[in-house]
């Protein structure tokens, strides 16, 4: 029998499950910056706004258990998606395009391989791990 899905001994998916991972981040990615590009918002905006879940790489500063809580926080689709939804139910443009920047950054992230952290650091990602191997 073939395995359907695996990860790693760090719990990081692997193989198959690790390429639909990273496609389906490339797909939200696509589908957020058509949805705004549609929504007809300022591009400035996007622009100045697309970078802004980065900032939660401070919370490396106090450690790395701290660092990955606070970049999960920002880089989980929980936030937003709540956002995206409350913004349609109060039909409030801005906290619609504020949502689609959010998860457009968040997929960008996912297809380039930057995962979830684990509290081993950084570099430790539920999409495997990223940077240069340690020995």
């Amino acid at each position: 029998m073939t395995e359907i899905a695996s990860a790693d001994a760090s719990g990081a998916a692997t193989g198959g499950v690790r390429t639909v991972l990273r496609l389906e981040g490339l797909a939200l990615f696509i589908g957020m910056t058509l949805l705004y590009y549609v929504w007809d918002g300022d591009w400035w905006v996007y622009a100045a706004l697309f970078f802004i879940p980065d900032l939660s790489f401070a919370g490396y500063l106090s450690g790395p258990r701290f660092g990955a809580m606070i970049y999960n926080a920002a880089h989980s689709y929980l936030a937003p998606m709540a956002m995206m939804t409350s913004g349609f139910a109060t039909a409030s443009p801005l906290i619609l395009s504020v949502a689609m920047i959010w998860l457009a950054h968040i997929g960008f992230d996912r297809a380039l391989g930057y995962g979830l952290k684990y509290a081993a650091g950084f570099a430790s990602t539920h999409l495997g791990r990223i940077g240069k191997p340690t020995n």
